[in-house]
């Protein structure tokens, strides 16, 4: 089964990628807010799983894809410590507020964001022990293109972890979150954001997500092994690993 492309404005003639960016430029002053309201604070928690399965990797050099406001990336420079770590991202307006965050926590030494695309990291092979994403995979255009990047910027035997929504399947969590997504999610959207179209187009985008099984044999087709999927808080988010 073929996932349709979910575009945040669709009378826009621009790629998916173009609107993704235009998007979260629009929405970066009160992303971190929202994401943390709309999920309640439960995404802190989920993040904190995440980068706690790197622990006993130890990496050094770490890559955030779609770093947006560095959340993750400040995650795991608590949790692991690394020697450095490179966020890279298509909006220039969340990497704005991620250099902010950074330059107030004096962490330029640690951590850099620069602006670039998933599907043409501008790395060398193998260069980083890990590399991570929080919610920022179903924002790829072309999703198997992506996480194969991905997998080359990676040392052999580097791990990846990706965190991204899923669909809950188990009754009545699937429907009060289907309720929940489709409209108090796009309400209080509208209130605090700048873009009324960007919460709508997020839950949109997590139902057509091919999320599981079906993402597992993708990150195998792009080149990952030892692929493993951890569904979180009755399936709402899940956490997937994959190896070099």
């Amino acid at each position: 089964m073929t996932s349709k492309t979910v575009t945040p404005y669709r009378d826009d003639k621009a790629g998916k990628k173009q609107q993704v960016a235009t998007m979260f430029n629009k929405i970066s002053g009160t992303y971190d807010f929202l994401n943390h309201f709309l999920s309640l604070g439960i995404d802190i928690i989920w993040r904190k799983k995440a980068i706690s399965l790197l622990k006993d990797a130890r990496p050094k050099f770490i890559l955030d894809v779609a770093t947006g406001t560095g959340d993750f990336a400040f995650e795991a420079l608590q949790r692991l410590n690394p020697d450095r770590i490179i966020g890279v991202d298509i909006s220039a307006g969340m990497l704005a507020v991620a250099k902010e965050k950074i330059a107030k926590r004096n962490l330029q030494h640690k951590f850099e964001v620069v602006l670039g695309d998933s599907e043409g990291l501008p790395f060398e092979s193998e260069t980083f022990d890990a590399v991570t994403v929080a919610f920022g995979v179903r924002n790829f255009e072309h999703l198997e293109k992506g996480l194969s990047d991905m997998c080359r910027v990676l040392k052999p035997g580097g791990r990846a972890v990706i965190l991204e929504f899923s669909n809950p399947k188990v009754f009545p969590v699937k429907q009060l979150y289907n309720l929940y997504s489709k409209t108090l999610m796009p309400f209080f959207g509208r209130m605090f954001s700048k873009d009324k179209n960007a919460y709508s187009y997020l839950p949109e985008s997590v139902a057509q997500f091919p999320d599981g099984e079906r993402f597992t044999s993708i990150l195998k087709k792009a080149g990952f092994i030892d692929t493993v999927s951890r569904p979180q808080t009755f399936g709402i988010c899940t956490i997937y690993i994959g190896v070099k």
